[in-house]
């Protein structure tokens, strides 16, 4: 047995070393052959996803033209021109394309040397300075969470974990709505005896209580009733709206901030046992008491589009942004003087360009427009920054339709975690009935939330989810508990191995079987994926690793021996130890708990 201990590279990706010999080589065949290929023209264009044909391919289409000759017959005297050695294991044509098949055992020295050495940090890249801010969840405090709303906090928490797992330090911001119409109707109701409420609202609420609640949902509960009351009286309309005045003019009712605050405080708990957390809570009230709305206003006024209306307000005329028809004009202060969202929200993201390089909103599909009304009143006051944003559609169950807090037909983040706990205990409970009940119940907590987190997560934002249980809690599917039960499964390989921490020795030769190598390059592919999904924010894609990972490390386990392997034993035991480490680096990044028995 050999001790493969020299890394080949500095790089925090095992695969680079591979990824230069590829690209040097096609530089040198593109001169042996006449062809004009460059070093950054090459690295660019080189597919690095891998295939049947190889782990890289180039494409000699767009060259064929230039040198006059068949796309075919360019790919394969290029492909005959590389030497293979080193890194490049073997080169071939087919079609148009040049394939390139890594070393094996080069990549298993430099993959299991990596993770070895970094362990909890692998994956993780090089430190920067540049600070980023994610702005997400944002929710207004006006009751508990309901799913639709948390696809934005899994999403945000996600892709920001994924961009400091990059490198990049990361602030996570959660902007508070206190101004709008909707805080101050929370404030308005509360600030009533009970016994004095409008009829309509204290029949919705009374009896419906629970002793000792949460926050969020006893002080949200009158919510929908007092939405549904306001349209239909307009005294109570005008009450709201003083509110909504006194809080601009920095005279809140005493309880305003304290309501928001305690609903707020109530919405994060659950958002706590999904593992989402905030680093910085921006308020709204707070550009108004500082100055900073007053500033903006004053740019807005002075803008290349601003138009003063006949009743005193102001609007910017947004025709050439190329906004709607009914949205090109914007009305940016009411006629009373007092501001509206979109001011205020202008405010907030000059403070956010002020300190941080990179700034990216997470936003519902709902919100577009006001993305869009975002850059042009940036435009309008001269700003040449944008921030980023990462839309995501909207989340429902098959039963009902999109939910709406206001008109009480949400399904609830807590009561949706308190069936998924329940279901996966019957499901834990099924399958290891040996273990006591506070273990099971530890473990079905861990199940459920992160059977939650992933199924919301693991498709593209841009598309809608479904959310049904079947799929959620299914350890056979892409499906948290899979993941969750793959890492399981390494562990107690590892346990029954009686082997010491990491590293461990290893023979990169003895490792040739095809699915332990398809293992290998999978357990390689892990840093580059972070780096994707912190550039593209394409955070479903980590948890389509995280898949992929899971199910080639089953196909591998009941394909080959381990513990029973021979001469193989060591290299397989230390192949098992590297997936278990990337696979939990990857579930911490899906905010997915690790699990050491299922």
């Amino acid at each position: 047995m050999t001790m493969d201990r020299d890394r080949p590279s500095a790089s925090d990706d095992p695969w680079a070393p591979f990824w230069e010999a590829v690209v040097a080589g096609l530089v040198r065949a593109g001169a042996a052959t006449g062809v004009a290929l460059d070093t950054e023209t090459v690295s660019a264009q080189l597919d690095r996803d891998g295939g049947p044909e190889g782990d890289a391919s180039f494409a000699m289409h767009r060259y064929a033209a230039a040198a006059h000759r068949p796309p075919n017959d360019l790919a394969a005297s290029v492909a005959a021109a590389v030497p293979p050695g080193g890194w490049v294991r073997g080169v071939s044509a087919k079609g148009a394309y040049v394939n390139f098949l890594v070393d094996p055992a080069r990549l298993v020295r430099a993959t299991f040397d990596r993770v070895f050495a970094d362990g909890a940090r692998y994956g993780a890249g090089a430190a920067r300075t540049e600070l980023a801010c994610v702005e997400h969840t944002s929710a207004n405090p006006t009751g508990p969470f309901h799913i639709g709303r948390v696809r934005n906090a899994i999403i945000g928490d996600t892709f920001a974990r994924a961009l400091a797992a990059s490198g990049v330090p990361v602030r996570r911001q959660y902007y508070v709505d206190d101004m709008g119409r909707q805080a101050a109707m929370i404030t308005w109701i509360w600030s009533k005896p009970r016994d004095t409420w409008p009829v309509p609202i204290r029949d919705a609420v009374d009896g419906k209580e629970v002793e000792g609640e949460k926050p969020d949902a006893h002080r949200g509960r009158p919510y929908p009733a007092v939405s549904a009351y306001l349209k239909e009286h307009a005294e109570a309309q005008a009450e709201v709206a003083a509110i909504v005045r006194a809080v601009e003019e920095g005279r809140a009712p005493p309880e305003h901030r304290a309501l928001t605050q305690a609903i707020l405080d109530g919405m994060l708990a659950s958002l706590g046992r999904l593992g989402v957390a905030f680093d910085e809570f921006v308020w709204e009230s707070d550009f108004l008491a500082d100055g900073s709305v007053g500033r903006v206003l004053e740019r807005l006024h002075a803008a290349p589009h601003a138009v003063r209306e006949e009743n005193g307000a102001w609007a910017i005329d947004t025709t050439s942004y190329g906004l709607p028809k009914e949205s090109t004009r914007v009305v940016v202060q009411r006629a009373d003087g007092t501001s509206l969202y979109v001011t205020r929200d202008i405010a907030y993201h000059l403070q956010k360009f002020a300190r941080f390089a990179r700034v990216i909103d997470v936003l519902g599909q709902d919100h577009q427009l006001h993305a869009r009304t975002l850059g042009a009143l940036l435009a309008e006051i001269g700003e040449a920054r944008r921030p980023e944003f990462l839309i995501y559609q909207d989340i429902t169950v098959p039963e009902g339709g999109r939910m709406s807090t206001r008109g009480g037909s949400a399904v609830w983040l807590d009561h949706l975690l308190t069936e998924a706990v329940e279901r996966a205990l019957a499901e834990v409970r099924a399958r290891r009935e040996d273990l006591p009940p506070d273990q099971l119940a530890r473990i079905a907590e861990a199940v459920a939330t992160g059977a939650v987190r992933f199924h919301i997560v693991r498709i593209a934002p841009d598309k809608p989810v479904i959310f049904r249980w079947e799929d959620a809690l299914s350890f056979e599917g892409r499906s948290g508990p899979f993941v969750q039960y793959a890492y399981a499964r390494a562990s107690s390989v590892l346990r029954k191995a009686e082997v010491s921490p990491a590293p461990f020795p290893y023979d990169a030769e003895r490792l040739t079987d095809p699915e332990e190598l398809a293992l290998v390059r999978l357990v390689a592919r892990f840093p580059a994926t972070v780096q994707y999904v912190a550039r593209s924010t394409h955070v479903h894609t980590l948890a389509g690793y995280a898949h992929a990972l899971a199910d080639q490390f089953n196909r591998f386990y009941h394909a080959v021996p381990v513990l029973a392997s021979g001469a193989e034993r060591p290299s397989r035991i230390a192949l098992v130890a590297a997936v278990r480490q990337t696979l939990g680096n990857a579930l911490d990044l899906l905010g997915v708990p690790r699990l050491e028995t299922m």
